[in-house]
């Protein structure tokens, strides 16, 4: 009986709780606000699963960003088409916008939606960007993205047509205008939101949230393969901000940032190296290095620039063991700035190395590898002056007549000293062994000692 008491209990305050989840659903808001990359993808994809698990009848994405990786938004646009919560990109603050990947994540949302004062477009691959001189780079704008097509190499036109494949078909999958994202690509074409809202790239302009989520309400989409219609009045709007592991991943994803691992990493495993049993610089280095493998497992790496980096360090170090005067020190100098340069095969803003931290990594580098390997590397060289390999091999005075044991001066110290033959006072001997804190000596003969 009371076990049934308990669970009536237990019913009456749980399906509350229960029915209170259900008639109050919520609209999630993601925030992208700078460069599309893996911390981005990893942090959209894990919140609509979790959107998803939880029930909740929208998604909006708010989006500031001048575009970002390939990868990346290839990752998140395919979240969002097999996302059973429908999902609203919406470019706002005004003055925002959504640029190159931007672009293409607004045309694969299900609702595509932008405040007043923000813009679209210049959706064309930035990696078959044409260098223009100063004076062209106004006048010809338009004309070299289009020779991406028509006059560029075939590694050009396959880029931009793959582009303009993708971006046509998120267009018609969602029913916008797909002849204005084809401009977007080839000619890097750009609208305002109400001239986007008049030519059908998007559907919505909405001053704020919840003129969003009134302009939407009863809205058919379609959503994995099923026609839903939307219920965005009165939905309650709950902000979910990236986790740790999503912020984990963008602070190891900034490219100077694995930079920096990668050399803190392969820097620790050459001192472990050359000093077994240090410890601390092999397990830092090896962890460091760990990271920057990750890091670079979702960056978009030339393995040639790795390449390059480690001949500059060996060059370097060579310089160190065999003084060349200056020849391996600086085409290792050369080498590594090249290949750090190149590290990272795109041209992504946000997604490149700062010239000046490699410049100085390269000259701190070069001084650490050079100079100071090589300051270790010549001290090693150096004869021993103290302890007992110096002692051996030593010259030393007697200090009083004995036949078997007495007293040495060497090296400004009295030792005890045993000899095989009778030695005089003030005659020099040497060293030649030591058994503990006794030394065995010589007499050395009077022509030796000349020599």
């Amino acid at each position: 009986m009371r076990r049934l008491i308990g669970l009536a209990m237990l019913l009456a305050v749980w399906c509350p709780l229960c029915l209170y989840g259900q008639d109050n659903p919520r609209a999630i808001v993601l925030s992208i606000d700078g460069v599309i990359g893996p911390a981005t993808s990893d942090y959209v994809q894990r919140s609509l699963r979790k959107a998803a698990r939880e029930d909740a009848a929208l998604v909006i994405i708010r989006m500031n960003t001048p575009g970002g990786l390939d990868t990346a938004m290839r990752e998140m646009i395919q979240a969002i088409i097999t996302s059973p919560v429908p999902v609203v990109s919406y470019v706002a603050p005004s003055g925002a916008r959504a640029a190159s990947a931007g672009t293409y994540l607004l045309y694969a949302s299900h609702i595509a939606a932008m405040a007043p004062a923000t813009n679209v477009g210049a959706a064309t691959p930035v990696q078959i960007a044409t260098p223009l001189s100063p004076g062209d780079e106004g006048s010809n704008k338009k004309k070299s993205a289009a020779e991406g097509e028509d006059g560029g190499d075939a590694m050009t036109r396959k880029i931009v047509n793959d582009a303009v494949a993708y971006i046509q078909g998120l267009a018609k999958m969602r029913g916008r205008n797909a002849e204005w994202a084809e401009k977007a690509v080839r000619e890097a074409a750009s609208l305002p939101a109400e001239e986007a809202l008049k030519m059908k790239v998007i559907d919505v302009v909405a001053k704020d949230m919840d003129d969003l989520l009134s302009q939407i309400q009863g809205r058919t989409v379609t959503v994995a393969g099923q026609e839903r219609v939307l219920h965005t009045a009165g939905l309650a709007i709950e902000e979910m901000a990236p986790d740790w592991r999503s912020r984990l991943l963008a602070i190891i994803g900034d490219p100077n940032i694995a930079y920096i691992l990668m050399l803190v990493g392969i820097y620790g495993l050459i001192y472990e190296f050359a000093n077994p049993g240090m410890m601390l610089p092999g397990v830092a280095g090896a962890i460091s290095l760990v990271l920057a493998l990750f890091a670079f497992q979702v960056l978009p790496v030339n393995y040639a620039g790795v390449g390059l980096i480690i001949l500059g360090i060996a060059f370097m170090i060579g310089e160190a063991l065999a003084p060349s005067f200056g020849a391996l020190g600086v085409g290792g100098i050369i080498a590594f700035i090249m290949g750090s340069v190149i590290l990272l095969d795109t041209d992504v803003p946000g997604y490149g190395i700062s010239l000046g931290l490699i410049v100085a990594v390269a000259l701190a580098s070069a001084a650490f590898l050079i100079f100071a390997i090589g300051v270790a590397i010549k001290a090693r060289r150096r004869p021993v002056v103290a302890g007992r390999e110096e002692l051996i091999g030593g010259i030393g005075v007697v200090l009083e007549d004995f036949e078997r044991a007495g007293r040495i001066r060497i090296h400004s110290e009295m030792w005890n000293a045993r000899s095989a033959v009778p030695l005089r006072q003030g005659q020099r001997v040497r060293v030649i062994e030591m058994e503990g804190l006794i030394l065995r000596v010589e007499p050395i003969a009077q022509g030796e000692l000349g020599g």
